[in-house]
């Protein structure tokens, strides 16, 4: 059967869309990105090297490197480009470039740790659709749980082995598994009293869910004293510096506080690599499915014969696992934790993640992640310092980290407002959301007339 074209396709095409399309054409795509993955990390190392003090020039090539990852996702390039670009930038570049400055390197940790627990929450509410407010309790399990048995805390809770407390660094791999473990069982406990709950009432009892974690760890100093309550625990013991040998043949000479971020790095983003693998494969999988029909009818799903308490089980499941064993991470860096850490706030701020990345996507829930990693650590306190540099005596209350809460709600409103689907949605819920479905069908290369060309089941759109 023929194929009936737009003939206008071409025609409507904008100054801006008729300059991108001739750029993405044959090698050029690939001559642009590999010329800017090298000039900016060169541009920005060097300027490191010549002072190794944040300034904004660093701060917006240091942003500029991380943009890479956004070129080579929306760039019309092989994924086998794509992924040796990125792994030569994650295990090559940026670790290099964090050397000079421990600010950049605990920017990038703290990036590769919010990136694995939105990818949980994003299981949860994005995948699944399960409105999800204490998502932190299971980040502050596995923080705990490091914190009891690398310090003198366990021994009060197992008086008979107090001489073997604290753990050494050799056992925190071995506690890494552990606390997927109880990050899993915790996600059962609160899954299991959820399965019949929908909408406002589930994000209730998940939120009561998060804050009894949070009240129990500032009771649990009496009558034995497990967590210290409000006061927290100190000196966590930090994981074992396995790399000095690497690091030793390759000829480098690091300080201890470099070497330390090293390892944090490396353990980080090995956990996003395993969490970014397994989630992409049950996205791509009948259980992927399984949970798109849950977010979309729980009661269609149960007729189409979906074992609704099994999947919901799950979502909760991987995304519990993943959140505690980044808690424990999170924990041995910090060296100290305590109650307040793992407040209601934590939990809004992944979930702002997930809505400002779009909710379903993976790649969305990295650049939410990012974007918002950076604009607490990064862009709020250069604004800041480039104001008192500019301004004496520079009132608290013009402080623009003082209002940092009011600006994600802001981002949130408007987001709401302009884009629903997020900054980088899934295909399915841009074009639901999207308000010129020919605009939409324009820019994926095909007119209103012209059905997918790939095999996976796309969007029906009915004129």
């Amino acid at each position: 059967m023929a194929t009936r074209t737009n003939p206008q396709t071409n025609t409507n095409q904008s100054l801006w869309e008729q300059l991108t399309s001739a750029m993405s054409r044959g090698i050029t795509p690939y001559i642009l990105l590999t010329a800017y993955a090298i000039v900016v990390p060169f541009l920005a190392i060097t300027n490191l090297m010549a002072d190794a003090r944040p300034s904004l020039y660093g701060d917006i090539l240091f942003v500029a490197m991380l943009g890479t990852f956004l070129l080579l996702h929306k760039a019309p390039v092989t994924k086998t480009y794509s992924y040796v670009v990125a792994g030569i930038l994650l295990c090559v570049v940026l670790p290099y470039f964090g050397t000079f400055n421990q600010l950049y390197m605990d920017v990038m940790i703290q990036i590769g740790m919010f990136c694995v627990l939105t990818l949980g929450l994003n299981v949860v509410v994005g995948f699944a659709g399960l409105l999800d407010l204490g998502y932190i309790a299971f980040y502050a399990v596995g923080a705990y749980l490091w914190a009891i048995f690398s310090t003198n805390q366990a021994a009060n809770i197992l008086p008979a082995m107090a001489a073997s407390f604290p753990l050494g660094p050799e056992w925190f791999i071995i506690f890494l598994p552990l606390a997927l473990v109880i990050g899993a069982i915790f996600g059962v406990l609160l899954g299991l009293p959820v399965l019949r709950l929908r909408g406002d009432y589930l994000a209730i009892v998940t939120l009561g869910f998060g804050e009894v974690i949070r009240v129990l760890m500032t009771n649990l100093d009496r009558p034995i004293n497990i967590s210290n309550g409000a006061q927290g625990i100190k000196d966590i013991g930090q994981p074992p510096l396995f790399l000095n040998p690497v690091f030793g043949a390759f000829g480098f000479d690091f300080n201890r506080a470099q070497i330390s971020q090293l390892h944090f790095y490396v353990m980080v983003l090995a956990v996003l690599a395993i969490m970014l693998l397994v989630v992409n494969r049950l996205n791509n999988s009948r259980i992927g499915r399984a949970w798109t029909a849950i977010r979309e009818d729980e009661t269609a799903a149960i007729a189409m014969g979906v074992p609704l308490v099994q999947m919901k089980l799950l979502a909760f499941v991987t995304g519990a696992s993943f959140a505690g064993v980044m808690g424990m991470i999170f924990a041995a860096k910090l060296t100290f934790i305590n109650p307040p850490t793992f407040d209601l706030i934590r939990s809004i701020n992944i979930l702002a993640m997930v809505i400002l990345g779009g909710m379903g996507s993976i790649p969305g829930a990295l650049l939410g992640a990012t974007l918002v990693t950076l604009l607490n650590l990064q862009l709020l306190p250069r604004i800041t310092a480039e104001l008192e540099a500019r301004v004496e005596g520079l009132p608290a209350a013009l402080d623009p980290a003082q209002y940092q809460r009011m600006i994600f709600g802001l981002l949130l409103v408007l987001m709401t407002i302009f884009r629903p689907q997020g900054l980088l949605p899934e295909e399915r819920r841009s074009g639901e959301l999207h308000s010129d479905t020919r605009r939409f069908l324009r820019r994926k290369g095909r007119s209103l007339w012209q059905p997918p060309t790939n095999r996976q089941p796309r969007i029906l759109i009915a004129l």
